[in-house]
């Protein structure tokens, strides 16, 4: 984990200093980061006679990413929509700041999700709006007038490195962009949570590298807890091997863990067939003697 003076800042810290350290060392020590941001209590789901999930107990700590693994149809999305409340689990317990959200509502679940962004894997953009427009979305719902609103959107896409895209369509932008604005769009209204659900799936090698990048900005500047489902060990290499930190221009870079410092805000969970087969670190997982987790980090 970073230290305090590294781990908290504002989203628009290439724009100003770091917050003061009191203010750091505050927010990292309040009694309420004792807390999970999640936490799946012996959690089942099942379809018809297919079980999806069986028996899925684990925590996400505030600041941590949880790397889910797996082969597809595995369980790993199934994790997101629970806490989404898209899905109810037919038994065991589901909660979210230490608040049970197992059998909330749709009214109920409104509210919880005001503290959480989504990434999807294709970005889920509205084609037929803007830039400008898919990132201010929630806010337009919200009536927010439009000058906060442009000052946010600004914001977001500074932060993912897009503000020079504001004006432009959907279908004028890559897919490493699509992707970016799409992180630009979860993180309106500053999210202590963010889910990320195969956000690279189908990149190229250096563009999935700067969507995990996004990611670690999040998790070592912002203090956000996240879960990052993927089936590729590129990624578990980035997010598990590397942290950010801002230098003396208030530029942000990206150093590997090491001498200076050993990253412990980032754990890995593998599902095989709705079940945790691993939970721990990345060195761990590839000291793991299992053959099915054998093959799969040799991408077999």
């Amino acid at each position: 984990m970073l230290s305090a003076d590294n781990k908290r800042s504002k989203i628009d810290v290439q724009e100003s200093e770091l917050g003061a350290t009191a203010d750091i060392q505050e927010a990292v020590d309040a009694p309420s980061r004792t807390l999970p941001a999640i936490e799946f209590r012996d959690v089942h789901l099942s379809f018809d006679d297919k079980k999806i999930l069986n028996g899925v107990s684990f925590t996400v700590r505030r600041g941590e990413t949880k790397i889910i693994l797996g082969r597809s149809g595995g369980g790993k999305s199934t994790t997101i929509r629970l806490i989404l409340g898209l899905l109810k689990p037919d038994s065991g317990q589901i909660l979210v700041d230490g608040e049970d959200i197992t059998h909330y509502s749709e009214q109920e679940m409104m509210r919880v999700r005001q503290k959480m962004g989504m990434v999807f894997q294709e970005g889920a953009l509205f084609d037929s709006l803007s830039v400008y427009e898919n990132v201010a979305y929630r806010l337009h719902e919200q009536k927010v007038d439009e000058e906060t609103v442009e000052k946010e959107v600004r914001r977001m896409l500074r932060f993912v490195d897009l503000e020079d895209a504001i004006d432009k369509m959907p279908s004028e932008l890559s897919g490493g962009m699509r992707r970016r604005v799409g992180i630009a769009r979860a993180l309106v209204g500053d999210p202590t949570i963010v889910m990320f659900d195969e956000p690279t799936a189908g990149l190229d090698p250096p563009t999935a590298r700067t969507i995990c990048e996004l990611a670690i900005k999040l998790r070592d500047l912002e203090d956000v807890s996240s879960i990052f489902v993927t089936h590729e060990m590129n990624n578990l290499e980035y997010l598990s091997s590397e942290y950010a930190t801002v230098n003396d221009a208030g530029e942000v870079i990206y150093e590997m863990e090491g001498e200076k410092l050993c990253l412990i805000n980032t754990e890995v969970i593998m599902l095989r067939d709705g079940q945790i087969i691993f939970s721990g670190k990345d060195e761990q997982l590839r000291k793991a003697e299992d053959p099915y987790i054998t093959k799969f980090i040799r991408g077999k």
